[in-house]
């Protein structure tokens, strides 16, 4: 009898998926699949817990910001886990910066003792961010790449408007020293 030969292994060698969209043991490779993860932290972060007597929903995300630094921290890192789902998603980076900019001013906020969890409560970044994402799914691109365009244009112009505000208090306190020390 013959010996047949045995094929090579390599155990390194990266096997290409199979078709049909599925992956590993079926499980499904759509982007909605791979935001689930964000989906779930924005629920926790900004919408877990119902107030007693109102329809108002607040998340984790305002009570750890009550703990100065480590519960801003806490948040903050949940909050970037979304923004890398997104990225995992594909989303554009004009998107991707809306995102950002969402995160960091809620982080900011957080910062402000005794104010911050509030504003937290009311601005949901987390829940933004999910909407975001989810309109990008929905084939949606256009409208969200448009907006977040808009807000570009607006968050400039109001930087134009601070910055000749600014050059203008500083020219005004020039004048007046020039006039009392002349």
């Amino acid at each position: 009898m013959e010996k047949q030969p045995v094929p090579e292994a390599h155990v390194d060698e990266v096997l290409p998926p199979e078709h049909g969209g599925k992956g590993v043991a079926g499980v499904a490779k759509d982007s909605s699949a791979k935001s689930e993860t964000a989906r779930i932290l924005a629920y926790w972060l900004d919408e877990f817990i119902r107030i007693p007597g109102t329809n108002f929903r607040i998340g984790l995300d305002p009570i750890m910001a009550f703990f100065p630094v480590i519960g801003d921290f806490l948040a903050s890192s949940a909050g970037a886990v979304i923004l890398l789902e997104s990225v995992r998603c594909g989303v554009s980076f004009p998107v991707l910066i809306r995102m950002g900019g969402n995160l960091l001013l809620n982080t900011f906020f957080d910062a402000i003792p005794g104010i911050g969890p509030f504003f937290s409560a009311f601005f949901k970044s987390n829940s933004r961010n999910i909407t975001l994402l989810k309109q990008w799914q929905a084939g949606h691109k256009d409208e969200v790449r448009r907006s977040t365009w808009r807000l570009f244009g607006l968050l400039a112009l109001l930087l134009l408007v601070v910055f000749a505000l600014w050059g203008g208090l500083w020219a005004f306190y020039i004048w007046i020293l020039v006039r009392l020390f002349s």
